[in-house]
């Protein structure tokens, strides 16, 4: 990738690829890079404070925010799904990186029937089976955590056809981009047809920002934007968080479909039938 960026003890990278080479050896070997970011988070406390890395307090915020994202999806690519207690309508989301289960309890399970958790820490996911039992929730025989699924995101791959919505929150930002393209080329076969990708990021104002404590990289707008294309991927919708206290990295959020937007289309066979006409001849010249 041709960004340059920084790591958080001031070392400058001309680009990623050089990033990459320091980080992961010559040979391209992640398994340290991995395994530090798992030592790390194991010994992270399984509480909301935790896992936000101490800013508990914008918890609301955030899920406002993710609330009011989700529901603008739904009325406009969703509407015949939105009632949720309908049989017809049985909806499946999948939240990966998805720790204690925060974001299934207090947003995926008011949109899912059923909400699979994705999570390589083990003290994590079982503060979440204990969060998400039956008896912590509203209506479990309607909205329900399914499945809880201890594995690392870069070797995780979804039954064929399970999902409505993949969730990635804060998580991504631990794989290296190779595993990035591979888990995205993966999870596809996971979405239902029409299904989407929900992913929502810290942003780097340009370039990236490797944090060496936890093996995370902050990557820019514009980043993403490329590895997007890589894994062959259309941005369906995009949205920045909102209000979080100043001083925080900037959030947004992407909804990201694997099929061509049907105006993008649209414009592409409007501009192939326009090359294929008489070219015309200028009488001006340069």
């Amino acid at each position: 990738m041709d960004v340059g960026g920084h790591d958080l003890e001031g070392r400058e990278f001309r680009n990623a690829d050089e990033m990459w080479r320091v980080e992961t050896g010559e040979d391209g070997s992640k398994s340290q890079w991995y395994g530090s970011a798992i030592r790390y988070w194991e010994k992270v406390e399984a509480t909301i404070d935790g896992v936000l890395g101490g800013y508990a307090d914008v918890n609301d915020a955030d899920i406002a925010a993710s609330h009011a994202f989700l529901n603008s999806i739904f009325s406009e690519r969703f509407p015949t799904l939105r009632d949720v207690s309908r049989p017809s309508s049985h909806l499946v989301a999948l939240d990966c990186g998805s720790g204690i289960g925060r974001v299934t309890k207090n947003l995926l399970l008011r949109y899912f029937n059923e909400v699979d958790l994705l999570e390589p820490v083990p003290h994590f996911l079982e503060a979440a089976r204990v969060s998400l039992a039956p008896e912590n929730l509203i209506a479990p025989d309607m909205h329900k955590a399914a499945n809880f699924i201890c594995v690392p995101l870069q070797d995780f791959t979804p039954a064929a056809g399970r999902y409505d919505v993949i969730w990635i929150q804060w998580c991504i930002s631990q794989l290296a981009d190779d595993d990035f393209i591979a888990f995205f080329k993966r999870a596809r076969t996971g979405l239902k047809p029409g299904g989407l990708f929900i992913l929502k990021e810290n942003i780097a104002r340009q370039g990236f920002v490797l944090d060496n404590k936890d093996k995370s990289i902050t990557r820019s707008d514009k980043y993403f934007k490329e590895l997007f294309l890589k894994c062959g991927l259309y941005l369906y919708k995009t949205k920045d968080q909102t209000g979080f206290p100043a001083g925080l990295l900037g959030v947004k959020m992407y909804a990201l479909s694997t099929e061509m937007p049907k105006f993008k289309r649209s414009f592409e066979r409007k501009s192939k039938r326009l090359s294929n006409r008489p070219a015309i001849i200028s009488s001006f010249t340069r």
